[in-house]
């Protein structure tokens, strides 16, 4: 099918969202037993971690690891928020930059000012919207950004979503707790979607969507490992205990410039294929044969691809043996773990 579906359903009870493009998996998001991101503790400082600039923290979830930290004290109150998923055996990653994300504006306590996307460079459009962020906002010393999607959006739609995001950040800043507490969950699947694709698509919701239009299948084929591109050539994307391993081959197409056309398909295709998987971390590609002079062309590719993800990723560059690596933010829970 072509066009953009958005499918609300569950897996094995789970909550998900998917997002099917030109009839293929794009994005996936399930929910896990682990804190989601976006979750806001009152935590508690443990013990610092002065070779590394940290601490660790109590919360309701357990043992916590706050980075970049100095003049912390053990046994301080502190608000801090999920940034990611925490590695098997390690503290749940979280930030002091406290921030209230919705589909149109996000809330910056630490931040104050008024701000817009830069993607939005209409000026009528801006100061239009600017407009309204002083509505939204005024009265309050906290900050605020109007994401992308409020240049298309219903006036009284972000007015309402800043008016909830303040309510909201006021409500939990202004907590004065002293025990290890859960503020405010993290978003869960269709919140995520519903804020985060915005894009127009075809939304369903009906139970058993998955099934009906080729997602279960779709996740099948991806857990297998192999991932089609165009052509003959195919990647193999699998983890290890130290990384994640993309192996690229041309197949059947044994031409000159097979191997250049596998990589910028890998290129256009991982960033999709890492979000779906839910992978992060330390990512070597081991690409397909191609002349060290079209190395720039696929850097170019992928670097296209990455600024339409949504997901921290640093292009770390090429190793002595060719391979090119990545590092990339642990923002999801594995896709193998969640649905073992």
């Amino acid at each position: 099918m072509k066009g953009r579906e958005i499918l609300l359903d569950h897996i094995k009870g789970r909550e998900a969202a998917a997002l099917m493009v030109d009839g293929r998996l794009d994005d996936l998001l399930i929910a896990s037993d682990a804190p989601r991101p976006g979750t806001i503790y009152r935590a508690i400082t443990d013990r610092p971690v002065k070779s590394q600039g940290g601490v660790f923290l109590k919360t309701p979830d357990g043992s916590a690891y706050l980075r970049g930290v100095k003049g912390i004290g053990q046994g301080e109150v502190l608000q801090v928020q999920v940034t990611g998923y925490a590695e098997p055996g390690k503290a749940i990653p979280v930030s002091h930059k406290v921030l209230f994300k919705s589909r149109y504006a996000i809330v910056t306590p630490e931040a104050p000012g008024l701000n817009l996307s830069r993607s939005i460079r209409d000026d009528d459009v801006r100061d239009a919207l600017l407009a309204l962020a002083h509505d939204g906002m005024e009265g309050s010393d906290m900050g605020l950004i109007l994401r992308s999607a409020a240049a298309d959006a219903n006036t009284d739609e972000v007015l309402e979503d800043i008016a909830a995001m303040r309510e909201l950040a006021e409500q939990v800043m202004s907590d004065i707790g002293t025990e290890p507490e859960t503020l405010t969950d993290g978003d869960g699947p269709h919140v995520l979607a519903w804020r985060d694709w915005v894009e127009p698509a075809h939304v369903v919701t009906e139970t058993g969507c998955f099934e009906a239009h080729g997602v279960l299948d779709a996740i099948d084929a991806i857990r297998a490992g192999r991932i089609p591109l165009d052509g003959d050539a195919s990647m193999y994307v699998e983890t290890t205990r130290a990384l994640v391993a993309v192996d690229v081959n041309t197949g059947a197409d044994g031409s000159f410039a097979s191997g250049l056309r596998a990589n910028l398909a890998c290129a256009r295709a991982l960033p999709s294929a890492l979000r779906v998987q839910g992978l992060g971390g330390q990512i070597t590609i081991d690409l397909a044969p191609m002349p060290k002079k079209e190395r720039a062309t696929f850097e170019a590719t992928l670097r296209a691809a990455l600024r339409r993800d949504d997901i921290d990723t640093v292009m770390a560059g090429w190793t002595p043996l060719g391979h090119f690596e990545l590092q990339r933010k642990r923002a999801r829970q594995p896709l193998a773990e969640v649905l073992t």
